[in-house]
């Protein structure tokens, strides 16, 4: 229900923007959130964004890293500026059941089955 796109290659200091495409009901009704995981480590948080359109961000990323999504086009995007080798990893989109994200919206265990496969970014 969720395809990712916009990964690729690009130069430390360059920008990427990534999408995620959903079906109709997912994009709607979820709160829809980016993680990221690199080779060797677990899958972290990178930002979420409400129904409404209230954001929420790693603290790490807040500041380089901006979600938003068109609803009218089922899509969240999620663009990455100042990139750094440190954010080399696979890219996921997921959708959680509820309108809000919550305070923890990190947690990858609460998306359950509804995840994309990814797209890598890679920043050299």
């Amino acid at each position: 229900q969720l395809v990712e796109s916009g990964g690729g290659s690009v130069q430390a200091g360059g920008s990427v923007r990534l999408s995620c495409a959903a079906h109709r009901f997912t994009a709607i009704f979820n709160c829809m959130a980016w993680f990221r995981q690199a080779p060797g480590e677990g899958r972290e948080g990178v930002a979420a964004i409400s129904i409404l359109g209230k954001t929420t961000y790693a603290d790490s990323l807040e500041g380089r890293f901006t979600i938003s999504r068109d609803n009218a086009k089922n899509t969240v995007y999620l663009q990455m500026n100042s990139l750094s080798p440190e954010d080399t990893a696979m890219y996921y989109c997921a959708a959680r059941p509820q309108p809000s994200c919550g305070a923890d919206w990190y947690l990858s265990s609460l998306y359950g089955d509804t995840w994309g496969r990814g797209t890598q970014v890679t920043v050299s």
